[in-house]
């Protein structure tokens, strides 16, 4: 009896614990996040999957409700590593922060310009009202963006206010509180259904920018540079793993997107989060993208304009992988 517990519990140490057999003791680290959107995918993943535990990392999720919020619990430490927009870190670094990003995530916007049903054409939102997070965020340049492409200047023609989440967001354009407002998916599947109207899808306008990516500081780089490694190396086999496994992405997303039960949204949500001009196989953060944000910002900061977009990166741990092969085994060669 005593041989059958003993071997009973070897089994459960090689199913739970592959790291520890390995000798190697999981590294705690807290990893923020700053919204709810199909960007985060890979996080949520990797932590449901035991893809971190794998690797070594003991990872606690935490949530923070603005990107801001996020941006400065790096920059404090409380969470040395960070899913996060790239216009966050881009802002951070400019006023004198070590933040770079390590991977790119999602390297495409993902968002529409929704209206209230009534609202069908750009003329008619004229004089009204639209929702964005918070100044300075990725919604609040992908509003204006989409808002000049469809012939409208934002703060002359219409007004742009901060209401917050996607949930306050939705909620304001269906109280009439605002006549538009920006979502990612599937926030934007949930709104079209109910009735509310697509004015831009901002993917299909074209714009290279860096959306939202995994962040730390050069000061935890140097500190901690296996557990960076550990923790890029997880993403990448995450991103493998969500391209590969249809169901268990539509099952993490179910989970951490509200609970939604509609699998025609799932499923558009998932299939447009993995593709590769969203979700890439080798992560490298896009410079051209970040080039689009420093652009944006030219005007309003001095330093952006003299600014490089390898400023903001740190890609050593990606090269490090694609160059080992390790990318390229993941699928097969192909």
């Amino acid at each position: 009896m005593r041989t059958l517990i003993r071997s009973l519990f070897g089994v459960f140490l090689l199913v739970s614990f592959p790291a520890l057999l390995h000798g190697q003791s999981l590294s705690k680290v807290t990893v923020g996040y700053s919204s709810v959107s199909t960007s985060f995918l890979p996080l949520w993943a990797a932590s449901e999957t035991g893809i971190f535990k794998k690797n070594g990392l003991d990872v606690q999720v935490v949530f923070f409700n603005t990107g801001t919020t996020a941006v400065q619990a790096l920059l404090s430490g409380d969470s040395p590593i960070s899913h996060t927009a790239g216009s966050g870190i881009v802002n951070s670094r400019l006023g004198g922060s070590d933040a770079v990003l390590i991977v790119g995530g999602t390297v495409s916007l993902d968002w529409w310009l929704l209206s209230r049903p009534e609202i069908k054409t750009p003329e008619q939102l004229k004089g009204g009202f639209v929702a964005i997070s918070s100044f300075g965020s990725s919604s609040d340049f992908v509003a204006r963006f989409a808002l000049r492409r469809i012939g409208l200047e934002p703060d002359k023609n219409l007004t742009i206010v901060q209401v917050g989440s996607p949930l306050n967001r939705q909620a304001a354009l269906e109280t009439n509180r605002v006549q538009a407002t920006v979502h990612v998916h599937p926030s934007t599947f949930i709104a079209q259904k109910k009735g509310f109207n697509v004015l831009a899808d901002v993917a299909a306008l074209g714009l290279a920018y860096q959306h939202t990516g995994v962040a730390t500081t050069r000061r935890f780089i140097e500190q901690h540079p296996d557990i960076v490694r550990r923790y890029v190396k997880s993403q990448l086999e995450c991103v493998h793993r969500l391209k590969i496994d249809r169901e268990t992405g539509i099952r993490v997303l179910a989970k951490h997107m509200g609970g939604i039960k509609d699998r025609e949204i799932l499923e558009k949500s998932y299939d447009l989060a993995v593709a590769d001009n969203m979700l890439p196989r080798n992560q490298y953060p896009t410079l051209e993208g970040i080039k689009t944000i420093l652009d944006t910002l030219a005007d309003k900061a001095p330093r952006a304009k003299g600014a490089k977009p390898e400023d903001f990166v740190d890609m050593r741990f990606v090269r490090e992988l694609e160059q080992s092969g390790f990318i390229n085994n993941l699928y097969g060669g192909k």
